[in-house]
């Protein structure tokens, strides 16, 4: 069934969209990593490659499994996060991303086609105009269990719900609320993240909602960005990062609202 459906889907995209969504996948797996907000390159992306909404979020959450994945394992292995250090936390982003996927099911299509692109105009605005948060040795502002069974849960659920721009919260809040410093927030984001992604990727999978073709395709590039992405972590500029990443996705929001499709 899953061959079958491959051979459909390759008709529906082409060769060419596909390898160039590979390459969006492996820009955004790339920035991903180091600052977050891949998201805002790939969902305009699968949009404007002319896959229908609640499915361009399925799909992202396919291929963003595997950068979250990737990176996760990397921080892991380097020793930056510990298991039992997170595995609470995740569990709350778990349930948090899953409950917001089980929102999404149940919006008209056209209303996705509405909120999408003001969503992904608010969190562009966001990144581009965030305070830095490269402020280290902060005092804690929660204990730890609220902070888990709050703000954790809350950011899973913008995460199944919609996506982009997660791992940037998760990393923003741990530095903010938990006084982390800003290399351990975004390693305890990366699993977070990964929590929330396979959460929202099985509910995804269950409305049958993923265009695998471009979904598997997006994953390899993925690998390879965040797999770049991990070793190349504070030796680029995140502020240069952060400015690309608006540039890339307005630019392709006005090509999305050029062509129409902002009912």
């Amino acid at each position: 069934f899953l061959f079958l459906s491959l051979s459909v889907e390759i008709t529906f995209l082409s060769i060419d969209v596909l390898i160039t969504l590979f390459f969006v996948a492996v820009f955004a797996g790339f920035v991903d990593t180091l600052v977050g907000g891949g998201g805002l390159i790939t969902v305009p992306s699968l949009i404007l490659a002319g896959v229908p909404p609640i499915m361009a979020l399925g799909t992202n959450k396919l291929q963003g499994c595997m950068g979250t994945c990737t990176s996760s394992l990397m921080m892991i292995r380097k020793r930056k996060i510990q298991w039992q250090t997170v595995k609470w936390m995740a569990l709350y982003a778990f349930a948090g991303a899953a409950l917001g996927t089980l929102t999404l099911q149940v919006i008209p299509s056209a209303t996705l086609s509405f909120i999408i692109p003001l969503i992904l105009l608010v969190i562009a605005g966001y990144f581009l105009f965030a305070a830095n948060i490269h402020v280290n040795n902060r005092p804690a502002r929660l204990n730890h269990k609220v902070y888990q069974r709050t703000f954790i849960p809350v950011i899973g659920f913008y995460d199944g719900f919609f996506g982009p721009g997660t791992g940037s919260f998760f990393s923003l809040a741990g530095v903010a609320l938990r006084g982390q410093d800003l290399l351990q927030a975004t390693a305890i984001a990366k699993a977070l993240n990964f929590a929330t992604n396979i959460a929202s990727l099985l509910v995804f999978i269950t409305a049958g909602s993923i265009l695998w073709s471009a979904g598997l395709v997006m994953m390899v590039g993925q690998i390879i960005g965040a797999w770049l992405g991990a070793h190349s972590l504070f030796r680029v500029p995140v502020e240069l990062l952060r400015v690309l990443i608006v540039l890339v996705s307005l630019g392709m929001l006005v090509r999305y609202l050029m062509e129409g499709n902002f009912i």
